[in-house]
Formats: C-alpha cells, sequence, structure tokens
C-alpha cells in the first residue's frame, strides 16, 4: 500500500514557498503547486487509468493534475472538500475534467445557437455585398429584410425559429406583394442556410417551399397577377425615335445607345470605353455586369458606332456621364421618358419587349438568335453544352436591321417584304 502523506497544517502550508508540488494530506494526491515567480495554487492528481511505456520499455501509470483554485484565496479547508468531492466521483467512474469539458462544450454550443436572426441576416449581407456585381443587389437584400422579416423574426434566437415564425413573417405579403413576398422567403431560407452551416442551428430550413411552406401558403404563380414593363408597341418605335433623337442631352443618348444594342439599363449606365472596340462594332460587357455572369458580345450598328464616336472619352472611363464625369443615375433614363410624356406607355426595359416583339412580328429572325440579342438563355443544359458560339455574325444582321427600322418609318403593307428579306438574310 503507498505511503500516505501526512495532513500540514493551515500554518505549515502557508510556509510553503519552494517551488514544486509539495503534498499536504487529508485526501489522496492534493498537492499545492508553488511557480518560479512564487504564485501558489491547488490541484488534486489523480490516474487516469491508462498505462504507458517508458523508452527503457517499463509501464507507468499516466495521471492528470486537475486545479482547484488559487491560494491563498482558496483555503486548505476549502481545497481538500472540493479534492474529496471529486475523489467520490472518481470513485463511481466519473472523470471530472472529462465532465467539465463537455460542460464548456454545451456552453459555447448554446451560445452559437443564441446568435439572433438579425445577426445572421448581417452576416449574409455583408457575403452578398461581396458577391454582388452592384451595390443596388445588396441594399435590396439589408431593405427587404429590415422591412418584412425582422420585424418578426429579428430577436428571435435562429435555432429556436420554426416554420409558423417563417409563416407569421409572409403573410403579411405573400398576396399583395407576391414579388417581393417571395424573394423575402428566398432570403430568409438563405440567413437560416448560413446559420445551420455555421452551427448556429440544426434541422430542416423551415424557410425552404418545397415540402414545407408550399403545404400552407399558396403558390405565387397562382396568385401572381403578372404586370410586364410597359412597352410601346412596334408601329409607334419610328416616331417616338423621330423624338428622342431631337435632344443631345447625356441621358437621350443612354436611352439611344439602350435602344440600338437591346442591352439592360444597368448594363448600358455602367458601360466603359475599354469594353468599346470601334474599329470591330463590339462591345464586349464582362460576366460581372451581366445577370447570366457571363460575357456578352453585343454588335454595333453603325448608328450605335457614330453616336459612341460623338461622345467625348473621359478620365474616369464610362461611356456616359454626367458633370465630372459621374455614373448616371439609374433613374436618368426613366426621368427622360416621364419628361417626353411617356411614362404611362413605356418603360426603358420595355424597349427589350419592344425589340423582341418587333423581331417576332416583323422579320424571320429563328428565336436562338432573338434569344441571343437579349442575352437569354437558350434551350435547356444540353443544348447549351453543345453550342459554343454567340451567333455574332447573324446578331449583327438583325441589330443593323432593327437600326434601320428605327430611323425609317415602315409604309402601309411592307411588312411581308421586310420578313422575306430578313428569312433571306437568316439563311
Amino acid at each position: 500500500m503507498p505511503r500516505k502523506s501526512p495532513e500540514l497544517s493551515a500554518i505549515e502550508v502557508r510556509r510553503l514557498t519552494t517551488p514544486g508540488r509539495h503534498a499536504v494530506g487529508g485526501v489522496d494526491g492534493l498537492f499545492l503547486r508553488v511557480t518560479q515567480t512564487g504564485s501558489r495554487s491547488w490541484i488534486l492528481r489523480y490516474p487516469t487509468g491508462e498505462w504507458r511505456k517508458a523508452a527503457s520499455g517499463k509501464p507507468f501509470a499516466v495521471y492528470r493534475d486537475l486545479g482547484l483554485g488559487s491560494y491563498p484565496n482558496t483555503s486548505l479547508a476549502n481545497a481538500r472538500q472540493k479534492g474529496a468531492a471529486i475523489r467520490e466521483q472518481l470513485a463511481e467512474g466519473i472523470d471530472p475534467l472529462t465532465e467539465k469539458r463537455a460542460a464548456q462544450q454545451a456552453r459555447r454550443a448554446a451560445e452559437l445557437r443564441r446568435l439572433t436572426f438579425a445577426q445572421a441576416a448581417e452576416a449574409m449581407v455583408k457575403i452578398k455585398i461581396s458577391e454582388a456585381s452592384n451595390a443596388k443587389h445588396a441594399r435590396q437584400w439589408r431593405q427587404s429584410l429590415e422591412a418584412y422579416a425582422l420585424p418578426t423574426l429579428g430577436a428571435m434566437s435562429v435555432a429556436d425559429i420554426e416554420l409558423v415564425h417563417v409563416k407569421q413573417a409572409l403573410e403579411p405579403i405573400w398576396e399583395t406583394k407576391v414579388t417581393t413576398g417571395a424573394r423575402v422567403r428566398q432570403r430568409i431560407e438563405s440567413v437560416l442556410s448560413w446559420a445551420t452551416a455555421h452551427g448556429h442551428r440544426s434541422g430542416p430550413n423551415p424557410a425552404a417551399w418545397k415540402g414545407n411552406l408550399d403545404a400552407v401558403l399558396p403558390a405565387p404563380a397562382r396568385i401572381k397577377k403578372k404586370a410586364h414593363h410597359r412597352a410601346l408597341p412596334v408601329d409607334e418605335m419610328p416616331e417616338f425615335w423621330r423624338r428622342l433623337r431631337e435632344r443631345n442631352d447625356v441621358p437621350a443618348l443612354a436611352l439611344t445607345f439602350t435602344i440600338l444594342t437591346g442591352a439592360r439599363s444597368g448594363e448600358v449606365l455602367g458601360a466603359r470605353w475599354e469594353e468599346i472596340d470601334l474599329a470591330g462594332a463590339t462591345w464586349i460587357i464582362p460576366p460581372e455586369r451581366m445577370k447570366r455572369r457571363r460575357e456578352h458580345r453585343v454588335p454595333l450598328a453603325p448608328a450605335a458606332i457614330e453616336l459612341l464616336r460623338s461622345l467625348p472619352q473621359g478620365e474616369g472611363g464610362l461611356v456616359f456621364t454626367r458633370d465630372r464625369g459621374r455614373r448616371l443615375s439609374d433613374r436618368a433614363m426613366t426621368d427622360l421618358l416621364a419628361a417626353l410624356g411617356e411614362q404611362s406607355r413605356a418603360t426603358v426595359h420595355g424597349f427589350r419587349s419592344t425589340l423582341r416583339d418587333w423581331m417576332a412580328e416583323r422579320t424571320a429572325t429563328p428565336h436562338d438568335v432573338a434569344e441571343s440579342v437579349l442575352a437569354h438563355s437558350i434551350g435547356n443544359q444540353t443544348e447549351a453544352a453543345y453550342r459554343r458560339g454567340d451567333l455574332l455574325a447573324k446578331r449583327a444582321r438583325v441589330m443593323r436591321q432593327w437600326a434601320d427600322f428605327l430611323t425609317t418609318a415602315p409604309a402601309q403593307g411592307e411588312n411581308v417584304t421586310l420578313i422575306r428579306a430578313n428569312k433571306a438574310a437568316a439563311e
């Protein structure tokens, strides 16, 4: 039987100042540890039950030291009381250090799970800011979540959010602001997915649509009243074109270029001179500025080239600028339409619809060429995988014909002739 250490008195313990580990007795394995700097603390040394071999091959037991507090903040009597309680746990097969670490991990997990939806949403918005091709998209994320999700979910722990809470947030706008409601649902789903991936919640996503919210909310497609972008009829375009070309301000030139190219307003407002190849009559829009994140080559009709050559190339690099080379506002062309008295009949985006109608009704432009003109996806993924070209030559013919149509109003009865002419060109 191992020799027991003698029980030291409180006065004897106070006199222990030599660096090292000093047995104080009263409880097996209770020591006062003195460091080189003179600080003192209590430890309880106990065997783990594990055996290892020394370099000599001799087996030895593995011991573990458990801290019981500093001295003299923890008195000798308190240290013996703590040590005795731990010895009782060890006798029952409970390792207190393992239990302590498990409790710490549980507390950390609980802290992670206490992350609020508002905090998770802010983290997600930061990701969207870094991903977004323009700041407007990230602002929309923040604004929609702040307006429609945070009032209900913001203060809640992400771990506690269930389907009923998501439904409560969406119901006020689900049937009155259908598009907004659908986007908010997708954004709530993204925030909760982020929270799950980072260990803040577990289980199914309560904002998922399929097999979840689709059982308690009507499908957006069934309740949405489609409001297409207002677009001028094809026959009214030449007259509008004449009025537009009477103006020479920058918003009018930007709208002219938008119509001639069939591009989206954001692509035109962000156009830079280094993207323009005047000699090759091509505008190459980089993928980060395209909706589908793919480079898009736009063939430029002679009218578009003439317009570009008339513009000064400022230091900022943007093609269409206001004072001091700054980017035109997103509303510049919309405000122009209002000034022309067309705000009730047309939108900037609507001219893409007019172009699409013209290709379908007045030309024999093949479907895939027409969709490529507007930078739309062509067919399914299999078809897209096999289609390596971008139909640039065919699109160039279409854009020249579109410019000719705008600048020359067709006479009554000439539609059939135009279709035949275009059919021959397409072939």
